[in-house]
C-alpha cells in the first residue's frame, strides 16, 4: 500500500482497469469509468491530497505496478471509528492473495497501529460481489440503510458491515494463517479458505 499519487500511479493504473472492458468495476462507485488515462488522472489528482476519504495505491509487490486502489473515510478518532472504501481492484488484482493481504494490512493498521476500535464496510446492497467480500473478510451485517444516497440517478440502498476491536485478534490470526505461503500449493492455489482459520 502507497500514498495514491498520480504522476506515480495513475497511467498504470487506468492501464490495469483497461481489462474491464465492460467498465464493470465502476458499476457502484460514484466515478468512473473513465474514458482516457489523462481522465484518470485528473481524477487522481483531485483526491491525492484530501485526508478524508485517505487514497492508497494497491501494488504488486513482484511486479511492482499498481492494480488497485483503496481509502480510510469517515475517520473519527475521538469515537475510534474508521471506514475502508474506495475500492477500485483492476482485474489483474480480484480474487488474488495481493487483495486479501491489502485489506488485512489496512485493517492492521486500523487496529494494531492507531488504536481504533470500529472499522466499517458499507456497499451498495445491491453489490453482491462487495457483500461477498465483506463477509469473507470478517465484517459482520448491521443493516440496511434504505435510499441511504442517490447514486448515478438511482437510489441507494446501503448495507453496513464492521468488525470491532475485540473481533481483531482472532481475525487476525486467521489472516496470518490464511496469507501464510504454506497455504498455497505450487500453482499459488489456496489450500484452505480463510473462513476455514476462523
Amino acid at each position: 500500500l502507497e500514498p495514491l499519487d498520480a504522476a506515480t500511479h495513475a497511467a498504470a493504473l487506468h492501464a490495469a482497469h483497461e481489462a474491464d472492458r465492460e467498465g464493470r468495476n465502476w458499476t457502484y462507485l460514484a466515478y468512473g469509468p473513465f474514458a482516457s488515462a489523462a481522465e484518470y488522472a485528473a481524477w487522481v489528482e483531485s483526491v491525492q491530497s484530501r485526508d478524508d476519504p485517505l487514497f492508497f495505491a494497491i501494488v504488486d509487490s513482484a511486479t511492482q505496478q499498481p492494480i488497485g486502489v483503496a481509502s480510510y473515510l469517515r475517520v473519527d478518532p475521538a469515537m475510534g471509528s474508521i471506514e475502508v472504501g474506495h475500492l477500485s481492484y483492476a482485474p489483474a488484482l480480484q480474487r488474488t492473495p495481493a487483495s486479501t493481504e491489502a485489506m488485512y494490512l489496512m485493517m492492521r493498521r486500523v487496529f494494531d497501529e492507531l488504536g481504533y476500535r470500529r472499522y466499517e464496510w458499507k456497499c451498495d446492497s445491491l453489490n453482491a460481489p462487495s457483500v461477498a467480500a465483506a463477509k469473507r473478510l470478517g465484517f459482520r451485517f448491521e443493516g440496511i440503510f434504505r435510499q441511504a444516497v442517490v447514486m448515478k440517478g438511482r437510489n441507494r440502498d446501503t448495507s453496513w458491515f464492521s468488525i470491532v476491536d475485540g473481533e481483531w485478534p482472532a481475525l487476525r490470526s486467521a489472516f496470518e494463517q490464511w496469507l501464510d505461503p504454506s497455504n498455497f500449493d505450487a500453482a499459488g492455489a489456496q489450500r484452505q479458505r480463510l473462513e476455514a482459520f476462523r
